[in-house]
């Protein structure tokens, strides 16, 4: 869903934007490359994810020359009520890099709002360089006009401390070291008895939360949260870079509208094999500079980002 950085902030505006727009209160986000995770106080859930996926589908199809729906029809939900659910929501939402292996704290992995919280305690109040009102038009969807008092990054995104409810979060945790704390403990079945004492709602767990994410893996998830998974894992967002702009830009013969999505199944075949062949070769990934030295890539990441589907030979 997601293949680059500026496809991420796109991304977290069509979900903040669906947000205001529908007069919903947006608490906490955490977005991967093939999901996102959003914390909501909302009448108009359908309303919402219909207005943010539908705005992004527009622009990924555009950007990318595809067609069709983007991602899966349905999306899952989960109803939060009480002190101790809503604890244990915004812990696994922020927590989403740790659980995915992408981050050795939740604070590294920067495409969630961690980092929007107790940030004058946590030494964060640094504003980052924003883009003039009069360009904010270009990162956002068509005929969106913004209140002004939103700022946008330089790179193209909305300042998550102005869109998010952060007071309401910050009061659920009630001090920095609280949050600290929240952010660096694993749950343990103390944590589970406590929802389950609060109300006769579904306890928030990490394999709850992800239900309905492709190819989730809880063994997996659990040892990257106690340090024990593999640090030197690619990134998908590495992955697709490559083969968007070194791969694609050779097969394109400078044509403006190829995309991995327009390229033939069978090139797309072609490149699967020629790319897996090169991870797999010693002696080339011993030479200095090549790009796959250093990194550890699955066969099911490999397809992701080619959008190829078959099994490998």
């Amino acid at each position: 869903m997601f293949r680059s950085p500026s496809d991420i902030h796109f991304g977290f505006n069509c979900l903040a934007i669906a947000a205001l727009s529908t007069e919903s209160r947006l608490l906490a986000d955490g977005f991967m490359t093939t999901h996102f995770h959003a914390l909501l106080q909302t009448s108009s859930l359908k309303e919402v994810m219909y207005r943010a996926r539908n705005a992004y589908s527009r622009y990924f199809n555009t950007k990318y020359s595809r067609s069709g729906r983007l991602g899966e029809k349905k999306y899952f939900s989960m109803e939060i009520d009480g002190f101790n659910h809503s604890i244990a929501a915004i812990n696994y939402v922020l927590r989403q890099g740790l659980h995915h292996g992408l981050a050795t704290t939740p604070f590294e992995y920067p495409y969630c709002s961690v980092n929007s919280y107790f940030r004058h305690e946590l030494g964060k109040t640094i504003t980052p360089p924003l883009i003039p009102k009069r360009n904010r038009h270009k990162y956002l969807p068509s005929n969106i006009r913004l209140p002004l008092e939103y700022r946008m990054s330089a790179d193209g995104q909305l300042l998550r401390e102005d869109i998010l409810d952060v007071a309401w979060v910050e009061q659920n945790y009630v001090s920095p070291r609280s949050f600290l704390l929240n952010m660096n403990r694993i749950a343990d079945a103390t944590d589970l008895l406590k929802q389950q004492k609060e109300n006769n709602l579904p306890p928030v767990t990490l394999e709850s939360i992800e239900t309905g994410v492709p190819n989730f893996a809880l063994k997996e998830a659990q040892a990257f949260e106690r340090e024990r998974g593999i640090r030197n894992n690619m990134t998908d967002l590495e992955l697709c870079a490559y083969i968007d702009s070194v791969l694609i830009p050779k097969i394109a013969n400078n044509s403006q509208s190829v995309s991995i999505y327009t390229v033939p199944e069978s090139k797309r075949a072609e490149l699967c094999d020629w790319i897996w062949r090169k991870y797999n070769d010693v002696k080339w990934k011993k030479i200095p500079g090549r790009f796959f030295s250093n990194k550890n890539v699955t066969e099911a990441q490999l397809h992701r980002c080619l959008a190829y589907y078959h099994r490998m030979p």
